[in-house]
């Protein structure tokens, strides 16, 4: 094929989306479809990701200046204390978000395209709660070691994703019916969830309550490998997943006289997005909002006909790295705020270098994306 394809907006019918042009490698062998503002996206995404990496190594309790980062970084030298502060506290915890941002956002893609719904996203339709629940199990049974916990999250988000699929696949797959499911068993597990907290020691409960709110505080090396390893297995199959994703899109019946193997291509790709959100809850906790927004906000930007996978990863990427550095830089703005005032007193100078979990933040910035979404659909009859 060599015109581009054009389509328009079914939302906004004068609109046209973005052309899709065959790429082609290796004498024609290779060959796909990509949009041009599809990829310009996913590379600005990234490009902001890596920039907000590049500042949150530089700021922060104990400033560090850019050219005693790029020293602590290549050749370990320095400040003992920026070396520190940069190789071991830093830069993990800000790789951990953009790989965390990146698996939240693609799993995001995979659920919102097979159930062809906006809000059939991991958090909204149960699956971290019930990784919450098998990690409270864990932490009030075990004592919470770090690997026990992320193997109970992985296990209790696959149960409750298996559920889940099971209620809603009763009669077909409905969009509607799996997001009204969902939030039926997240309430349920919400009241398991606090019932466990209730029934635990107060060392179990606080630890529980740390890594419930999602953060990446505190989160070294072993995260990060373990999310690097996860992804490098997880990402590639997603992809090649891809193809049959976007003709799932046009129908089951559609799909099917195309040559789609329909109910074993999502059943493949639900347990590919179940395992690309546990490593992620697994890692830094229940992180809201990401998987929610970040597919539909690059296919917003890009205009392209449907969810990409690259894309949404790459822009819960640029999401969570924007929602850790505003969150690890909150209580020091509140603390400027208040010197530059002078009369008002929100926090004492003491808590300059408190760290505000990126789960508050990105759950904040859930809400105002939903009501967005509620807003903008509404009178249509759809969600």
């Amino acid at each position: 094929m060599t015109a581009t394809e054009v389509r328009t907006d079914p939302e906004k019918p004068g609109r046209a989306l973005a052309a899709a042009r065959p790429v082609r490698w290796g004498a024609g062998r290779v060959s796909f479809r990509m949009h041009r503002r599809t990829a310009l996206v996913s590379g600005g995404a990234l490009l902001l990701a890596a920039l907000l990496l590049l500042v949150s190594l530089c700021v922060g309790s104990y400033p560090v200046a850019l050219p005693d980062v790029a020293r602590a970084l290549f050749y370990g030298t320095g400040d003992r204390l920026a070396v520190h502060f940069v190789n071991q506290e830093r830069l993990p915890q800000a790789l951990l978000a953009i790989l965390a941002g990146c698996a939240l956002g693609m799993s995001g893609a995979i659920f919102q395209s097979v159930s062809r719904n906006a809000l059939a996203s991991p958090d909204v339709i149960g699956f971290n709660s019930g990784a919450a629940t098998g990690a409270i199990l864990v932490i009030v049974t075990f004592g919470g070691a770090a690997a026990s916990v992320a193997a109970g999250a992985i296990i209790g988000g696959l149960v409750t994703a298996l559920l889940v699929s099971a209620l809603a696949s009763r009669g077909g797959l409905h969009g509607i019916r799996l997001v009204l499911i969902g939030l039926g068993v997240t309430a349920m597990l919400g009241s398991v969830n606090s019932y466990l907290l209730t029934r635990s020691s107060l060392n179990d409960s606080q630890n529980a309550h740390i890594w419930l709110v999602g953060t990446l505080n505190g989160r070294g090396w072993s995260s990060v490998q373990i999310m690097a390893v996860a992804l490098l297995v997880l990402v590639p199959l997603a992809l090649l997943f891809g193809r049959r994703l976007r003709m799932m899109e046009l129908g089951d019946d559609l799909a099917t006289g195309l040559g789609v193997r329909v109910n074993a291509s999502r059943l493949a790709l639900t347990v590919l997005g179940i395992g690309l959100c546990g490593v992620a809850v697994a890692s830094a906790g229940p992180i809201p909002f990401i998987a929610l927004a970040a597919p539909q906000i690059a296919v917003m930007v890009s205009r392209s006909p449907g969810v990409s996978l690259v894309s949404a990863g790459a822009v819960g990427a640029g999401l969570l790295s924007a929602a850790h550095l505003a969150s690890s830089q909150f209580f020091t703005a509140l603390v400027w705020a208040d010197q530059q005032v002078g009369w008002i007193r929100i926090v004492e100078e003491s808590q300059r270098n408190n760290l505000l979990p990126v789960g508050v933040t990105t759950a904040v910035l859930g809400g105002v994306y939903l009501a967005w979404v509620l807003f903008k659909r509404r009178g249509t009859g759809t969600a």
